[in-house]
């Protein structure tokens, strides 16, 4: 737990409890979330306690989260049970362990892939079936081509994607809106493979349909689209009712179908059309 809200990446506002003290004095939780530089090493479940001055561990609940913590003269080790790879190093100072999390937490990780060789030997040859692979081996019709068993044990993404294509829409002739905020179309997507600069991974994007102006609303999960988009609507609403404009029209995925989001969309006097965006295999 901690006093200090600029370490944390991930902070979600906790209105009920406390923690007791030595001295039996008590701290009123704030909230809860991750600090840290990035979501892949950072603590999670972190406590924002209201005028703690100095920040603690518990080794008890490190513990609990499958870490190892052991202790010398000199420092603490903090390593995963499983890997045994060391995740936050400690220096001691006097009688006190210290820790500084930015400076642990920041590590540059080096990671590995190995693809199997079979399975190399597929994408080098335009993704073709491993049955066929086979029959090259067995009439040797492929110069260089090692002798190997190739089995289907895993789908192929690249291969997957490729039979894949969306629906197609139909072309619009005409411009159906006459103004700015007439008509909003609203798409969420994530988790990506890259992280934000601001540690999220999840968008939400907002395309206005008149000029095209595109609002681009960064979440840290996918659940916090129903707070962010109601911040979102509460400024679109003091907008239309300066302008006195007329209500607003917002397109949206299906998968958004969700009747808190509705209620907070009627209430800001917004019309909302869900849109089924499909996938269609080739090979069906």
């Amino acid at each position: 737990m901690t006093g200090d809200a600029s370490k944390f990446i991930d902070l979600t506002p906790k209105r009920s409890g406390h923690v007791t003290y030595g001295d039996n004095n008590r701290g009123k939780i704030l909230g809860i979330g991750r600090i840290g530089t990035n979501f892949s090493t950072s603590l999670e479940n972190v406590l924002f306690v209201e005028g703690l001055k100095h920040s603690l561990l518990s080794v008890s609940q490190l513990c609990d989260k499958g870490f190892s913590v052991s202790f010398d003269s000199q420092k603490c080790l903090i390593e995963h049970k499983n890997d045994k790879n060391v995740k936050i190093v400690g220096f001691r100072i006097n009688n006190v362990y210290k820790i500084k999390i930015k400076n642990n937490l920041n590590h540059s990780q080096c990671l590995m892939s190995k693809d199997d060789e079979s399975w190399l030997w597929h994408k080098r040859i335009a993704h073709i079936n491993m049955e066929h692979l086979n029959k090259l081996i067995s009439k040797d019709l492929v110069i260089g081509l090692p002798k190997l068993k190739f089995e289907k044990n895993k789908l192929c993404d690249a291969w997957q994607k490729g039979k894949q294509v969306k629906v197609s829409f139909k072309p619009k002739n005409i411009v159906t809106t006459s103004r700015p905020l007439e008509l909003l179309h609203m798409e969420l997507f994530g988790p990506s493979r890259t992280m934000s600069f601001g540690g999220r991974y999840y968008g939400l994007v907002l395309v206005d349909d008149f000029c095209r102006y595109t609002w681009t609303l960064f979440l840290a999960h996918k659940s916090d689209t129903i707070g962010v988009f109601r911040k979102f609507a509460k400024l679109l609403f003091k907008i239309r009712k300066t302008l006195r404009l007329s209500p607003l029209e917002v397109i949206m995925e299906k998968s958004l179908k969700i009747k808190i989001l509705i209620y907070y969309v009627k209430k800001m006097e917004l019309n909302i059309t869900f849109l089924l965006l499909e996938l269609v295999n080739k090979t069906e």
